[in-house]
């Protein structure tokens, strides 16, 4: 399992790809699965670890990304025929050494950050296996293994049936999130807004975010951690997402209901794969859908949003899904 090496695996807060290839891993050792691990060298596994970088480079900007995804990444592929399988968790990079290696590699797709990323996943498209993590975030140029969704630890998420009247939201500061319509959406509807996140774009921040932080109706609490993250999702009436991109997944949607809490999306990228609309949340096209939505957010039955991601959204069903995929691949049915 090749992870991503900004951040520990698990990350300690912020580090959504660490995150999946900590749960994949750690379900996949559950089921007897013998998993080797490669991450930052503070990582933790029930598995085997191995790591050249010492931290997470963006918790150490003394390091260089480039030299340690470098060293990270053939650390791995120099050792290729050790294993029987490769899942790379770490985009495109890793494509470029497949062509050197007999072992079989699947590559799930997180998101393509720019269409110049594609150029990669074109020469390698049939070489190695690809995995979408929704069925929104396809290229038509690509030829799929299958979509499979993101699980979480169900665990972790407490479920609360009787939240307090505040908005929450919970992701990147950053315009893609929509942070700056959320404000929006929370002072029209006179609700107090709470902010949760890792500060992407500080000019972004800085112009449209902290100017309006007064501690009252507006608060930032910077990029929490798993026992926070729960409380924050679970004592807030909606979590409010109204991304500006086509996102890939959002694994603070799926996140959010665990704990019984709806949510109140932009209709875009995968949003209709996650959310019922009526059901588990409400899907709108702008911030005044969004402001009638808040009005109607008590119409959600806060158990129906939980057993939504018991349904669907567990490590148990991604972990099953991998596994099938695993299989297809050491059977030479890759595509």
């Amino acid at each position: 399992m090749l992870s991503p090496i900004a951040w520990r695996t698990p990350p300690r807060h912020y580090g959504p790809w660490e995150n999946i290839a900590s749960l994949l891993t750690e379900g996949l050792v559950e089921r007897g699965h013998e998993v080797t691990l490669f991450a930052t060298a503070d990582s933790q596994t029930k598995g085997t670890l191995r790591a050249v970088c010492p931290r997470g480079y963006e918790e150490d900007h003394s390091l260089n990304p480039k030299v340690w995804e470098c060293l990270h990444i053939s650390e791995l592929f120099e050792d290729a025929q050790a294993y029987d399988i490769i899942h790379n968790q770490f985009d495109f990079l890793p494509l470029t050494y497949t062509g050197l290696i007999t072992t079989p590699v699947v590559t799930t797709i997180h998101g393509f950050s720019s269409p110049g990323i594609l150029p990669v996943y074109r020469k390698y498209n049939g070489k190695v296996s690809y995995v979408s993590i929704s069925n929104a975030d396809r290229s038509p140029d690509l030829e799929y293994l299958r979509t499979i969704y993101h699980g979480i630890d169900i665990r972790q998420f407490d479920f609360q049936p009787a939240p307090d009247d505040t908005l929450l939201f919970f992701g990147r500061i950053h315009n893609d999130k929509g942070a700056r319509e959320a404000i929006e959406i929370a002072r029209a509807c006179h609700k107090r807004l709470i902010l949760a996140g890792i500060i992407q774009d500080r000019d972004y921040y800085d112009q449209y975010i902290g100017p309006c932080i007064d501690n009252d109706n507006v608060i930032y609490v910077g990029s929490v951690g798993p026992v926070e993250r729960s409380q924050l999702l679970g004592k807030a009436c909606g979590l409010l997402h109204p991304i500006q991109f086509d996102e890939p997944f959002g694994l603070s949607v799926i996140e959010s209901m665990a704990c019984g809490t709806p949510v109140i999306a932009f209709d875009r990228g995968s949003m209709p794969e996650l959310i019922e609309n009526g059901k588990n949340g409400f899907l709108v096209s702008h911030v005044d859908e969004a402001i009638e939505s808040v009005a109607r957010i008590k119409e959600i039955d806060r158990a129906a949003c939980r057993r939504h991601v018991e349904q669907y959204f567990t490590v148990d069903h991604m972990v099953d899904e991998y596994i099938k995929a695993y299989d297809m691949i050491l059977q030479g049915c890759h595509l």
